[in-house]
């Protein structure tokens, strides 16, 4: 066979082995779990900053000098009002008592003494005696019953500074330690007076915390239209949680809101009031407080992990006739769980709440089935509100 014959049959071969169509096979579609949002009856909770303060707080100061003889209460210690706690050397003061009343029973004798004078005046004036004598008789009088009352003054005085050598506990509530010992020297009065200690109550306590002033119109305009208690007027409790807790397990309700905003830092200033029957609270503790942000309202919620971060907006992806639709939403704060969609989002939207990170806007989609309650259980297990 000749070459060309032999180049003729080897394509002929090819032809009719080697031309063979090539099949195409469709890529799978990406894989994504679905589910409708949860449509829930709510109240938003806001969340601030605050810190603990004593309904009552006192620097105790002696108001008599001398030397402390006598500390009657142990540091750290919950003392009633009127309970005795300090007492300064009481002696000097006794003998000022004794003076005072001596000085008294002086005037008083002063007294008696013009008295009878001028009741001699009295018999010879009808007999003619001069006008002078009587007037100078009764102004004797007169003098010498302003003595007594300048002495009953002082009297009353020494009694008093000797009642203020026993120093007592002007409040109820837990003592600081103290801040002289025995023997040292007491300063007393009003200026420059010696620190003793401190006492703060605790039951009830008070917490503040400043909200922004945007908040601030928002409260107050949700109590002018009916959507939350007025911020004023009405009974607004407030749920507090302390450093590492999970839960919002105390309580409180609002009872003082400020006069005006701060020029600073653009934010007013708010006091509640919380019971502290175990006394676990104390003044100055940092706490987390939340207020109710709105009132009772129908919120279309969907879990977190459903979110995703495009530059500044919060995006989704819904399923809508088996094809990814992306979504702007705009986000509220988390309740029970699962974050509060206010808009971008219906409650008859398939939301993907898994897999999203594999799919584009306009891909065909295939849903797989979610679990009967993954989106259900987070809504009913009664958490409370996490965060804004």
């Amino acid at each position: 066979m000749t070459i060309l014959g032999a180049t003729a049959l080897a394509l002929y071969a090819f032809g009719l082995g080697g031309a063979r169509p090539t099949q195409t096979t469709e890529a799978p579609k990406p894989r994504v779990t679905a589910s409708k949002p949860t449509v829930k009856t709510i109240v938003e909770w806001d969340r601030y900053t605050g810190r603990f303060s004593a309904v009552e707080s006192v620097q105790l100061r002696a108001r008599v000098s001398g030397y402390l003889t006598d500390i009657h209460f142990t540091d750290g210690q919950l003392v009633k009002e009127g309970d005795l706690l300090f007492t300064i050397d009481r002696r000097p003061f006794e003998l000022a008592v004794s003076a005072a009343e001596a000085e008294r029973r002086v005037a008083e004798s002063a007294v008696a003494l013009a008295r009878q004078e001028l009741s001699r005046a009295q018999s010879l004036r009808k007999i003619g005696v001069a006008e002078e004598v009587y007037e100078q008789r009764l102004a004797a009088l007169r003098q010498a019953e302003a003595r007594l009352a300048a002495a009953g003054a002082a009297l009353d005085r020494a009694k008093l500074d000797l009642e203020f050598t026993n120093v007592r506990a002007p409040v109820a509530g837990r003592i600081d330690a103290h801040a002289v010992s025995v023997g040292n020297l007491i300063n007393g009065g009003d200026s420059n007076a010696t620190l003793l200690t401190d006492i703060v109550s605790l039951d009830p306590i008070r917490v503040t915390f400043d909200v922004d002033q945007e908040a601030y119109l928002r409260y107050m305009r949700g109590g002018s239209d009916g959507g939350r208690p007025s911020l004023r007027d009405a009974r607004n409790s407030v749920r507090i949680a302390l450093s590492g807790d999970a839960d919002f397990t105390h309580s409180g309700e609002l009872d003082f809101v400020s006069n005006q905003i701060d020029r600073d830092s653009a934010t007013i200033r708010l006091r509640a009031i919380v019971d502290n029957k175990d006394l676990s609270l104390v003044p100055g503790l940092f706490a987390r407080i939340e207020i109710a942000g709105t009132g009772v309202h129908r919120a279309v919620m969907i879990p977190d992990e459903a979110i995703s971060v495009d530059q500044a907006s919060h995006v989704v992806f819904v399923v809508d006739r088996g094809n990814a639709e992306r979504r702007t939403v705009t986000l509220g704060p988390i309740v029970d769980g699962l974050r509060v969609v206010r808009s971008g989002v219906g409650p008859d939207d398939l939301v993907v709440t898994s897999g999203s990170q594999n799919i584009r806007a306009g891909q065909a989609v295939a849903i797989l089935e979610a679990a009967p309650s993954a989106v259900s259980k987070r809504a009913d297990a009664g958490g409370r509100t996490l965060s804004q």
